[in-house]
C-alpha cells in the first residue's frame, strides 16, 4: 500500500459553509489553491478570522503579502455577499464574481429585489434564477411579473448571440408560454417600460394612394420586440446614413477619376467616382476582384487633391494589409474611434467627430450594428463614408448584418466588382473561392501546389496531417517558414480543435514550460478581447501576435498594429494562436494557410464558412478533408442562417 506523500496538503474542512465556498472558488483575488488548503491551519476558517495577525501564520506569507490578502478580502465584500445568497439556493459559488461585476457594488441587494436579475448574466439558466428566488421570496410565483421580464430579456439575448437584433413578439410569446407564464403580453409590457426591451409596430403595407381602395391593415405578425441597445443602434445607423448622403457634397468632378484610373475598369472607375459623390457607398466583390487596386485609385486621388482620408478595418492585420495595399496610414475601427478599453465606449463621436472628409473601411462585412452605429454617429455632416467587403463572407460575431442589410435595402449606391484577375497571377485560390461563393465545389487545379488537398480518415488522422504540413512540408516543399503558416479550423474541441492543435504545435513549434499563463517567448498568441487602453497601443478582439518578453506575471507580445505590454488581468483574454477559428482568421490573411475540416465540424459548416476560411490564404492553402459528403452538401445547400433585423427597412424609411 503507497504512503500520501508529505506534500500533500489536506483537504480543509470549512465550519462556515459560506466562506468555505468563497475561498475554494477562487474568489478571494491573489489567493491560490494551495493557499486556501492552508487558511485552516492559520486558523482561518470564517470571515471573522481574516486578520493580518492569522494570514502572517501561513506557510509563505510574510508582512507586505498578508497586508494586501487582507486588503483584496475586504475590496471583495460584494462578492462574499452575493456567495451568501448563492449558497444558501445551492448554486455555484463562482457566478458571484460575475454577478457583482454586472451588478455593480450592491449586487446581492438587488438579486433580493430580484432573484431573476440573475438571468442577466451569462451561462445562467431559468431554472438557477427559480431556484435563488424560492430561496429568497417567500411565496415564489411562476407568474411573477419580474420573472415574466426577465424571459423576455433573456429570449432576446439568446437570439442575439445567434446575431438576430429583433424577433418577431410571436417568438417571444411562444417562448413565454412555454415557461408557464400565463400573461404574456403583461410579460412584454414590464419589459419595454423596464428600458430593456423595445416594441416595434408592424411596418405600414405599400399602398397606391391613387386608389379608391382601402389601405390595408399592417400585418400584426410583422410587429418585432428587440432589446434596447441593438434597436436603437439599428435606428442610429439609418438616420446617420440618411444624414450622411443628404449632407455629402460632390469632392472633385467624375472627371477626375481618369487621373487614377490607369489599370482599373469601369466597374472599378464608377466605384471611385462614386465615392467623390456619395455620402455613403459600398464597394463589394469575391477575392481577386480588384477591391484593394480600386481603394488604393480612391486613395490616391483624394491625397493628391489635399482632402483628408481615414483608414481602418475590423483587424489589426487587414488594416496592416490596407496601410500596404494603399501607402497611406490604417487603424483598426475601435482605434479610429477612440475605444475606451474593455466595455467603455468610444472618444470619437457625435460631440469630438473624425477629422476627415472621407473614412474608408475595409472588411466591412465584419461590422456588427453597435460598432457600426458609433463609426456613423462619428461622422460629421459631410463625410463620405465608403464601406468595402464581401457579403459571402461569415456575418459579424457580434448581432446585425450591417453589410448585407445596406446591401439589400436599394437605397445605397453599391458597386459590385464580378472580373476575376488575381487568374493571371496563378489564381487557384480564387478559382476555389470563386466556385464556392457561388455554391459549387470544384475539383482542385492546381500543378503548381498553390491548393493542395489533403484527405483524412478521421479527426486524429487530420490533426497528425495539420502538424505534418505545418512542421514540415509546407516549409519543405514551398519555402513558406512555420511562422507564416496560419491553421485555420471549425472547432475548438476534439483532436483537431484548436485546443488540442495549439498543445500539438506548441510542442513541435516552441516547446516550453508555459512559464507565464501558459506561455513561452516565441509563442504565437491570438487575442479574445479588445484591450485598447494597454500600453502603447493596446490590441484588438482577433489580432494575431508573437510572444517577445515574459516578465513577473506580464508578457510582451508583438502584435500586427504593434508592441504591447500585456498585464496578468488582461492574459486569460490571450490563448495560443498557432491554431484559430474560421471566425478569429477572418479578417486577416497569412502567406501559408491550412484550414482543417474534421467529422466533427460537419453540423455546422456553410458556405459562408468554409468560403471564409479558404479566402484566408494568400500564396498557399492546404485543405485537410475529413468532413467528408457534409463538405460539398453545405457548399451547394447551406447558406448562412438569416438573421433577422430592421435595418434595411429602417434604411429605406429614411432615404427611400
Amino acid at each position: 500500500m503507497s504512503t500520501p506523500s508529505t506534500n500533500t496538503v489536506p483537504k480543509p474542512v470549512w465550519p462556515d459553509p459560506v466562506f468555505g465556498a468563497f475561498c475554494t472558488a477562487g474568489l478571494w483575488p491573489g489567493l491560490g489553491k494551495r493557499a486556501v488548503a492552508e487558511l485552516p491551519g492559520a486558523g482561518i476558517t470564517t470571515p471573522d478570522d481574516v486578520t493580518v495577525a492569522k494570514l502572517l501564520k501561513m506557510p509563505r506569507v510574510g508582512k507586505q503579502r498578508a497586508e494586501r490578502l487582507f486588503s483584496s478580502f475586504l475590496s471583495a465584500a460584494p462578492t462574499y455577499d452575493v456567495v451568501e445568497l448563492l449558497a444558501k439556493a445551492g448554486l455555484e459559488a463562482k457566478l458571484a464574481s460575475s454577478a457583482a461585476d454586472a451588478l455593480g457594488e450592491d449586487a446581492a441587494r438587488r438579486l433580493r429585489d430580484d432573484p431573476w436579475a440573475l438571468l442577466g448574466l451569462n451561462n445562467v439558466k431559468l431554472a438557477d434564477a427559480d431556484r435563488l428566488a424560492i430561496s429568497l421570496l417567500p411565496g415564489a410565483d411562476r407568474q411573477d411579473s419580474r420573472r415574466g421580464r426577465a424571459i423576455v430579456v433573456m429570449t432576446l439575448r439568446t437570439a442575439a448571440r445567434d446575431g438576430h437584433t429583433v424577433l418577431p413578439a410571436d417568438l417571444v410569446v411562444a417562448a413565454l408560454r412555454a415557461e408557464g407564464l400565463a400573461d404574456p403580453a403583461t410579460a412584454i409590457v414590464a419589459a419595454v417600460e423596464s428600458g430593456d426591451v423595445l416594441d416595434h409596430e408592424p411596418p405600414e403595407p405599400e399602398f397606391d394612394e391613387d386608389s379608391d381602395e382601402e389601405p390595408p391593415e399592417p400585418d400584426p405578425a410583422l410587429r418585432t420586440l428587440s432589446l434596447a441597445r441593438y434597436g436603437m443602434a439599428e435606428e442610429e445607423v439609418a438616420e446617420a446614413v440618411a444624414r450622411l448622403a443628404a449632407t455629402a457634397e460632390r469632392i472633385a468632378d467624375p472627371a477626375a477619376v481618369r487621373s487614377v484610373s490607369k489599370g482599373l475598369d469601369e466597374a472599378q472607375k464608377q466605384a471611385v467616382a462614386q465615392v467623390l459623390g456619395a455620402g455613403v457607398s459600398l464597394l463589394t466583390g469575391g477575392p481577386g476582384t480588384g477591391k484593394s487596386r480600386t481603394v488604393a485609385a480612391v486613395v490616391r486621388l483624394l491625397k493628391a487633391k489635399g482632402t483628408e482620408v481615414a483608414l481602418a478595418a475590423p483587424t489589426g492585420r487587414a488594416a496592416k494589409r490596407l496601410e500596404e495595399l494603399t501607402d497611406h496610414p490604417a487603424v483598426t475601427v475601435h482605434r479610429l474611434l477612440g475605444s475606451q478599453g474593455f466595455g467603455g465606449g468610444f472618444t470619437r463621436n457625435e460631440e469630438w467627430p473624425l477629422d476627415a472628409d472621407v473614412v474608408v473601411v475595409d472588411e466591412a462585412s465584419m461590422l456588427d450594428v453597435e460598432l457600426t452605429a458609433a463609426l456613423v454617429e462619428a461622422c460629421s455632416d459631410g463625410t463620405h463614408l465608403l464601406l468595402v467587403g464581401d457579403p459571402a463572407q461569415l456575418p459579424s460575431i457580434g448581432p446585425g448584418h450591417v453589410l448585407g442589410d445596406l446591401i439589400d435595402s436599394g437605397v445605397v449606391p453599391v458597386t459590385e466588382l464580378t472580373t476575376l484577375y488575381r487568374q493571371a497571377e496563378g489564381g487557384a485560390i480564387a478559382r476555389l473561392a470563386s466556385a464556392v461563393r457561388t455554391g459549387e465545389l470544384p475539383p482542385v487545379d492546381s500543378p503548381d501546389r498553390e491548393v493542395v488537398v489533403v484527405p483524412a480518415s478521421g479527426s486524429g488522422e487530420a490533426a497528425r496531417r495539420v502538424v505534418q504540413l505545418v512542421t514540415d512540408s509546407i516549409p519543405r516543399a514551398l519555402g513558406i517558414e512555420p511562422r507564416n503558416v496560419q491553421v485555420v479550423t471549425p472547432v475548438h474541441r476534439g483532436p483537431a480543435g484548436t485546443i488540442e492543435l495549439n498543445r500539438a504545435l506548441k510542442e513541435k513549434l516552441n516547446p516550453g514550460d508555459g512559464t507565464v499563463f501558459g506561455f513561452d517567448v516565441g509563442d504565437r498568441v491570438v487575442a479574445t478581447a479588445n484591450h485598447l487602453d494597454l500600453e502603447p497601443i493596446g490590441f484588438a478582439n482577433g489580432e494575431v501576435g508573437v510572444v517577445t518578453k515574459t516578465g513577473e506575471g506580464t508578457l510582451d507580445v508583438a502584435f500586427a498594429s504593434g508592441p504591447v505590454t500585456v498585464p496578468g488581468d488582461a492574459l486569460p483574454d490571450l490563448k495560443h494562436g498557432w491554431a484559430i477559428t474560421v471566425h478569429r482568421a477572418q479578417g486577416s490573411e497569412w502567406p501559408g494557410v491550412v484550414v482543417v475540416l474534421p467529422p466533427e465540424a460537419g453540423g455546422m459548416l456553410s458556405r459562408p464558412l468554409v468560403y471564409t476560411a479558404l479566402t484566408r490564404a494568400q500564396q498557399h492553402l492546404s485543405v485537410v478533408h475529413a468532413s467528408g459528403a457534409a463538405l460539398a452538401r453545405a457548399v451547394r445547400e447551406v447558406d448562412v442562417r438569416p438573421r433577422r433585423t430592421r435595418l434595411a427597412q429602417l434604411l429605406r424609411e429614411n432615404l427611400g
